[in-house]
């Protein structure tokens, strides 16, 4: 038999590092939780007594972890913080406290004063102007054939960069929040509209979270959507399995609930899938392999949905991780989100550019159906738009022109790039109104001049 001629050299074994999860009792080198067995930490009920849910709870659990000008910074930064506090025990532990300052979780749940930068002059509190397209409450059409159901306005974290800081959680010193359906007589509201809309055949139940459903809410709603003939997709989404995976595998009435509306949507002919929401590779740990393991066993279809954030996946080697490292516990990447234009997180976004050159490194890294979509959920209401296909962009001023002619034809839709990413004179620019305008101007004409005449939504 002739010798096999290899042509392309063996990986390396860098290449196989995503497989490399966190094992192990890892929670234990956080003092609060250095006796908590196995057993008693994948107990869901236990994580969510022992969350923290205040910035002096926090104080507390941390002060043995960090310095204490660490500590006087996060209780600073609290102060201007739009979203209350709530982060488990699995997150905490899952932080490097050796470097708390640069940690990708950290960022994302515990704000720091320090950090902190003034919000993009063009910011808005509900940036994606949901209100706008919700025609009951808890409920925003703005697709034709999708609507988004939102029952709940609670969540097993508070994530600092929530698109929905205007409504989740309970209220703070920066934000008062808008109510939204939160009690089955307000869902039905939301149920006789979608039943009198023969094109929504697609609902997304988010919140808020729908990890905080009991099991009976879960098959409220979703046998309620499946009783609605033109009802084909339906989505329920959570960030639990990222921060909380052991409720998976211990709170078995849930886990059950969810894969009943997905049997009997099956039987149906009708699509029922579960969306999660990771960003960092650190969130995935051999506890969210088993949960996950226990999801794809019961035939539920997981897709993830991650916010390009700055300073915890927006290079292309740590997105490549990510993505690399979901497929692993098979979570299908579906979207990378730029991040929202919401306040109080300046320090979090990133540019356009960034994505565009992330998304290049990552395409090809595995296979296409493994491979998330970057998109720009467009402020204004303009709905996702591939972050690649702006009308213009303006990469000196930071201003990208998206159009969404299907959604709001004619509608011209601006994303702004954080000012401390641009260069020193661009910056100065932004420092005056009058040239404020002056740029938009200019780039919504070139946009115009690129397609469509397009008038700012």
């Amino acid at each position: 038999m002739s010798e096999i001629v290899h042509k392309k050299p063996a990986a390396a074994e860098s290449q196989f590092a995503y497989k490399n999860l966190k094992q192990g009792e890892f929670w234990r080198h956080v003092p609060a939780y250095r006796e908590v067995d196995e057993a008693t930490f994948l107990d869901h009920l236990w994580q969510q007594k022992h969350s923290i849910k205040t910035p002096e709870e926090l104080v507390g659990t941390i002060r043995d972890l960090a310095p204490p000008e660490f500590v006087a910074d996060i209780e600073a930064g609290f102060a201007h913080a739009p979203m209350a506090v709530r982060v488990s025990p699995y997150a905490l532990s899952l932080i490097d406290w050796n470097d708390p300052h640069n940690d990708p979780i950290r960022r994302q749940f515990i704000p720091m004063a320090s950090s902190l930068l003034p919000d993009h002059p063009r910011l808005t509190l509900d940036s994606l102007h949901e209100q706008d397209d919700s025609p009951v409450p808890g409920l925003v059409h703005r697709y034709t054939d999708k609507a988004l159901f939102l029952p709940l306005n609670v969540c097993p974290v508070y994530c600092r960069f929530c698109t929905r800081s205007y409504a989740i959680g309970p209220d703070t010193e920066e934000v008062d929040k808008v109510s939204l359906a939160k009690t089955p007589a307000q869902w039905q509201q939301a149920f006789q509209y979608i039943s009198e809309r023969p094109e929504l055949e697609d609902i997304v139940i988010s919140g808020g979270d729908t990890y905080q459903l009991p099991p009976k809410n879960i098959e409220l709603i979703g046998n309620a959507l499946l009783d609605i003939p033109h009802v084909r997709r339906m989505r329920f989404a959570t960030k639990g399995p990222a921060i909380m995976p052991m409720k998976i595998i211990t709170h078995t009435e849930w886990l059950d609930a969810i894969a009943a509306i997905v049997e009997r949507g099956r039987k149906l002919g009708k699509d029922v899938v579960l969306h999660t929401h990771f960003n960092a590779p650190e969130e995935i740990t051999w506890i969210t392999q088993k949960a996950m393991g226990m999801l794809f066993e019961r035939g539920i279809f997981t897709r993830n949905q991650s916010v390009l954030i700055r300073g915890v996946n927006d290079t292309p080697e740590r997105m490549a991780m990510l993505v690399k490292r979901l497929g692993h516990v098979n979570v299908h990447p579906y979207y990378v989100y730029m991040h929202d234009m919401v306040k109080g997180v300046e320090e979090l976004r990133t540019t356009i550019q960034t994505a565009t050159e992330t998304e290049k490194f990552v395409r090809g890294s595995t296979a296409g159906f493994n491979t998330p979509t970057f998109v720009c959920d467009a402020p204004g209401g303009g709905g996702k738009r591939d972050v690649h296909s702006y009308e213009y962009y303006d990469r000196e001023n930071g201003i990208a022109v998206y159009a969404a002619p299907s959604v709001k034809p004619g509608k011209a839709f601006l994303y702004f790039d954080p000012i401390d990413k641009l260069s020193p004179d661009a910056q100065a620019r932004w420092i005056v109104p009058e040239l404020q305008e002056q740029m938009i101007a200019e780039a919504l004409r070139k946009a115009g001049a690129a397609s469509e005449q397009l008038v700012l939504a």
